[in-house]
């Protein structure tokens, strides 16, 4: 399901998609379309732009956070102009907390990692633009004070979606090293036991909420 106000864009991404393999739905252009749509249709992914007719405010985030009310698990994909920290929470802190993903939209135009990404939130995965990562990491450590550099570097990868085996190549290290320093964020995050998915993104929402 794709809600886009801008025509050439909504067609772009829908020619993307399909080349990709995946079957859109339905393309609309404004948030209660969106909406309606979903109802209808009941996709495997939703993926909307923030800003949208009405009011070009937030009406396509609210519409996602609305519908994750209803369903929790249903995998949402929004794509923003700019960085923006309320929206990335909000957005992360709806429904189950899985399956979300937020992304600039200059990164469509990196069509693998683009549609890689729409594959981690479809499968349940959470997906931070790298940007947004960074951003929101200089305006909130509070929660990282007990972590070392290091452990916040490597929260910050996790908040991009990375695999344990891809931050060890990222960082050059085993993944047994990556393994650990994980271990050691969760624990001084003070999150408790639980299934590591999870517990993965109970420590990404922390490093993001602040």
């Amino acid at each position: 399901m794709l809600a886009e106000d801008s025509v050439l864009l909504r067609e772009g991404l829908t020619g993307l998609l399909t080349r990709f393999g995946h079957e859109v739905a339905a393309a609309v252009g404004d948030a209660e379309s969106l909406v309606a749509a979903v109802a209808e249709h009941g996709p495997d992914i939703v993926v909307t732009d923030v800003r949208m007719p009405p009011g070009f405010q937030d009406e396509g985030l609210h519409a996602a956070v609305r519908l994750r009310a209803h369903r929790p698990t249903l995998p949402v994909l929004v794509l923003s102009q700019y960085v923006q920290r309320a929206y990335a929470s909000e957005l992360l802190d709806s429904g189950d907390g899985t399956g979300v993903g937020y992304l600039l939209k200059d990164r469509v135009g990196e069509v693998e990692e683009f549609v890689s990404a729409l594959k981690d939130v479809a499968s349940g995965g959470t997906v931070v633009d790298p940007e947004v990562v960074r951003q929101l990491l200089r305006r909130r450590r509070d929660p990282l004070q007990r972590l070392t550099p290091r452990e916040r570097e490597v929260l910050a990868l996790v908040a991009e979606g990375r695999s344990n085996s891809s931050i060890a190549r990222h960082l050059v290290v085993s993944e047994a090293a990556v393994g650990k320093h994980i271990g050691s964020i969760l624990t001084k995050l003070d999150l408790p036991p639980a299934e590591e998915t999870h517990r993965r993104v109970l420590a990404v929402l922390a490093y993001l909420r602040g």
